[in-house]
C-alpha cells in the first residue's frame, strides 16, 4: 500500500513506497503525520520543487460496502498494433463499509421509546405540524450517511494526494423490469445492457454460486426456479443461478421434486427467491446524490456503468472485489500493480447521545456515564497496551471501548478475525492515534480473490518499521 506524503507546508506530494517511507523516516527527513492511513510529512520539500503526476480516485458506489481505487493514469504503447493505450497504476486499495442499518436501527428504537412515552407515562402533543415540508432531494438519514461517508473520504484522500480526476460507477437497477421483464414498450429490457446488469444482480442476490450445490469459481447459467415449462416467469424472483451439471439435472423438473430429498437447501432457495430489492433501491436512491456531491469538488467526474467495469474486470481477468471494481471503473486498457492489500474503512460512529439501554418494551435497563472519556482515553482511540504480566501479558494494538473504572476492552484482528481482549487497566495503554469514528484493518488479497485479514500492528515510535512489505513499486517516489 502506498504512504501518503505531505510537503512542509501540509500540500499534498506523490505518494511513495513502505521502504522509501521508511528510509526518510529512519533518516530524520520526515515526520509521522498520520498513522492508518500512513501519512507523513516531509521538513525538507515543498510542491514547488516536485515533480507531480495525474492521479485519479476511483468508487464504486454499494448499498453496505463502496470500493475506492486511488490509481495514476498512464499511457502504454502496445508493442504489437502500436496503438495508446490508458493504462491505470493501482497505488491504494480500499473498501468503505457503511452503517446505513445500524442508524436505521436506532431510529426505530428512538421511536420506540417515544411512541411508549406518549402512550402510559405522560401526554404529549403530536409534533407532525412541527416538522414541516423536506427539501427537494432529502434522503433518509440511513441513505444520506452513505452519500455522506464517501464524501468525508474523498476529501480526506483529497487533502494527502494530488488527485486531478474523479471516476465513479453510475449504478442503475431498473426496479420495475427487474420484477417484470416482461413489459411492453420499447422492450428495453431485451437489450445488452439489461442483460447485463440483470446478470450482475443475481450474481450479487445468489453469492456468486450455485444455488443448488454451492459450487463456486465456474461459469453460472441462469436457472428459473419454476420452470417456463410449468407455467413460470422470468420474473427476477423466479432466477437463481446454476451450474451446468446442475442445471442440466434440474432440466424441467420443478424444484419441490429436485430437492425433494433435502428440504433444508429448498426452503433457503424458496426463501432467497422472495429477499426484498432493499440494496438495489438504496443505491437508485443515491446515485445521483453522490454524483452531483463529486461534481461539486471541481474536479473533472467521469460516470461509468456497473456493465463497464464488469466488461474491464472480465476482460483483464481481476477478482472480485469492492476495490478491484472500483479500479476497473471508465475507460481503461489496462492496470497494473492491482495485487495489493486492501485498507477496510468500517464506519463506526462518534458515540451516542443516548443515556441508558432499553429493553424490548422500551424501558430503560440501564444508564450510560456521561463522560465521552476516562484517563484521557475514549472509545474509537486506537491504543497500544504493553501488559508486562499476568494471563493477558502482551502488547496489545486495536480499537479500545472505555469503562468508568478505568479497565478497558481492546479490539483487535488476529488470524482473520476481531478478537476482544478484556480488562486491560489504562495504565498500560498509549494512544497512538484518536478515533475518528472509523475502524481500520488491512485485507491482503491473492491472484485468486481470497482475501485474508490483516491487522494493523503500528508503533507510535517508529511506526514505519511496521509497515506491510509489498511487492513491486507504486509511484514515482518524492
Amino acid at each position: 500500500m502506498a504512504v501518503f506524503v505531505l510537503d512542509r507546508q501540509g500540500k499534498a506530494l506523490m505518494p511513495c513506497t513502505e521502504k522509501r517511507a521508511r528510509l526518510l523516516l529512519e533518516r530524520g527527513r520526515a515526520r509521522v503525520h498520520r498513522l492508518v492511513p500512513m501519512v507523513i510529512r516531509l521538513v525538507d520539500r515543498e510542491v514547488a520543487s516536485c515533480e507531480l503526476q495525474p492521479l485519479r480516485l476511483k468508487l464504486d458506489p454499494g448499498s453496505k460496502t463502496t470500493g475506492l481505487a486511488l490509481v495514476r493514469d498512464a499511457q502504454v504503447i502496445d508493442p504489437q498494433s502500436g496503438e495508446v493505450q490508458t493504462s491505470s497504476v493501482v497505488l491504494n486499495l480500499m473498501e468503505l463499509v457503511h452503517r446505513g442499518r445500524q442508524i436505521s436501527e436506532a431510529l426505530t428504537v428512538r421511536r420506540q421509546m417515544r411512541r411508549r412515552r406518549r402512550s402510559n407515562l405522560r401526554y404529549r402533543a403530536p409534533r407532525f405540524l412541527h416538522r414541516g415540508n423536506k427539501k427537494s432531494g432529502w434522503l433518509a438519514p440511513s441513505l444520506q450517511h452513505r452519500v455522506d461517508t464517501c464524501m468525508t473520504w474523498v476529501g480526506r484522500i483529497q487533502r494527502w494526494a494530488p488527485i486531478r480526476a474523479i471516476s465513479c460507477e453510475l449504478v442503475r437497477f431498473d426496479m420495475q423490469a427487474l420484477q417484470n421483464p416482461e413489459i411492453s414498450g420499447i422492450q428495453y429490457q431485451q437489450g445488452t445492457l439489461f442483460g447485463y446488469e440483470l446478470r450482475e444482480y443475481l450474481l450479487e442476490k445468489w453469492g456468486r454460486q450455485c444455488a443448488y450445490c454451492d459450487i463456486k469459481d465456474v461459469p453460472l447459467q441462469i436457472e428459473h426456479i419454476r420452470p417456463k415449462a410449468q407455467g413460470g416467469s422470468n420474473r427476477a424472483s423466479n432466477l437463481t443461478l446454476a451450474c451446468s451439471c446442475c442445471n442440466q439435472k434440474k432440466a424441467a423438473r420443478s424444484i419441490e421434486d429436485f430437492l425433494a430429498k433435502d428440504p433444508k437447501r429448498l426452503a433457503n432457495v424458496l426463501a432467497s427467491a422472495k429477499k426484498p430489492l432493499r440494496d438495489a433501491a438504496a443505491v437508485n436512491a443515491t446515485r445521483w446524490a453522490l454524483a452531483n456531491a463529486l461534481k461539486a469538488t471541481g474536479l473533472p467526474v467521469e460516470l461509468a456503468s456497473g456493465g463497464r467495469t464488469k466488461f474491464n474486470r472480465c476482460t483483464l481477468g481481476i477478482p472480485k472485489t469492492h476495490a478491484l471494481d472500483a479500479a476497473c471503473v471508465g475507460k481503461i486498457d489496462a492496470i497494473q500493480h492491482w495485487q495489493r492489500p486492501t485498507l477496510t474503512l468500517k464506519a463506526t460512529g462518534r458515540g451516542s447521545y443516548q443515556r441508558t439501554r432499553l429493553n424490548k418494551f422500551g424501558f430503560p435497563r440501564g444508564y450510560l456515564m456521561r463522560s465521552k472519556r476516562v484517563q484521557g482515553f475514549g472509545t474509537g482511540d486506537m491504543v497500544r497496551a504493553d501488559v508486562p504480566s499476568g494471563a493477558k501479558a502482551g502488547i496489545h494494538t486495536g480499537r479500545v471501548a472505555i469503562r468508568a473504572s478505568g479497565s478497558f476492552n481492546i479490539q483487535k484482528h488476529q488470524g482473520g478475525k476481531a478478537v476482544v481482549v478484556q480488562g486491560i487497566s489504562h495504565r498500560h495503554c498509549r494512544v497512538i492515534q484518536r478515533g475518528d469514528g472509523y475502524g481500520y484493518f488491512f485485507n491482503r488479497a491473492d491472484n485468486t480473490g481470497r482475501e485474508q485479514a490483516r491487522p494493523t500492528t503500528t508503533d507510535a515510535a517508529h511506526p514505519a518499521l511496521y509497515l506491510p512489505a509489498l511487492n513491486g513499486g507504486v509511484s514515482r517516489a518524492v
